[in-house]
């Protein structure tokens, strides 16, 4: 007889992603239940989610990794797979997930996860395979508590499933950086907190570094001027962080 699947739980956190929001919740119509955290959104994101009967539970915002957590809590089934609100489960990869939990091998899964970048989907570079673990077990895995760069731990091995998880976010270039600003301002906090400090030696090797890594030995160049533009930023993201660490250093120092 075929083993019984294990139910599955799809946590989503939201705000103001009516325009994604649709793609995402078709691509995970297969689970059990489907639970989003909505941070008050104003955009029509709640009328939406009772369209696809999804549980809508508010919940100011507490950081991405808290904010992911309370959604996985939320969950009525211990087999929880979380997603942002743009982005979709392949139909290989949705063939992936079934098969893994009729007899899971492991407590947690990763896979990787296609970016769409300026109208392409980047398939080299920093922009993929970009594993991301977002199949665990709840009982034996959590979100950590980072506000931003927020990942799933597990002292348990982790899984491979194939089949692309599709990122497809659609913002403007403007918007892209503008999130980017925000990411590099909370990095370098909560690496000054962490005790890290900036050098003049990150400030120059970092950007450099990452660009041979990511463009030349990963050919990120095989991804046209998206993929050239993507990691151009990237690189640039480092730089900032290293400078806004500086920074918080110079206005620490100034205190003392």
């Amino acid at each position: 007889m075929p083993a019984t699947p294990q139910p599955l739980s799809v946590a989503i956190i939201t705000l103001n992603a009516a325009t994604q929001l649709a793609a995402c919740l078709q691509s995970v119509a297969f689970a059990d239940e489907i639970v989003i955290v909505d941070s008050g959104s104003t955009d029509g994101t709640q009328a939406l989610t009772e369209r696809f009967g999804a549980r809508l539970i508010q919940q100011d915002w507490l950081g991405f990794g808290p904010q992911k957590q309370f959604a996985v809590e939320a969950c009525a089934h211990d087999w929880v797979l979380c997603l942002d609100a743009d982005e979709r489960v392949s139909p290989a990869l949705q063939a992936s997930i079934k098969n893994a939990l009729k007899t899971p091998s492991t407590v947690a899964f990763r896979f990787p996860r296609c970016n769409r970048f300026l109208g392409r989907y980047l398939k080299h570079g920093e922009g993929y395979p970009d594993w991301s673990l977002r199949l665990f077990d709840r009982r034996q895995a959590q979100w950590s508590a980072d506000a931003v760069h927020e990942k799933v731990e597990t002292s348990s091995v982790i899984g491979e499933l194939s089949g692309d998880l599709l990122h497809d976010s659609a913002e403007s270039l403007a918007s892209y950086l503008s999130k980017q600003n925000r990411y590099t301002s909370l990095a370098a906090e909560m690496a000054f907190k962490a005790g890290k400090r900036a050098t003049f030696g990150h400030l120059a090797l970092s950007p450099l570094i990452r660009f041979i890594k990511f463009y030349v030995i990963r050919r990120g160049f095989l991804d046209g001027l998206p993929g050239l533009i993507h990691i151009a930023i990237g690189c640039f993201n480092s730089f900032m962080k290293y400078s806004k660490m500086l920074e918080h250093q110079s206005a620490d120092a100034a205190l003392r």
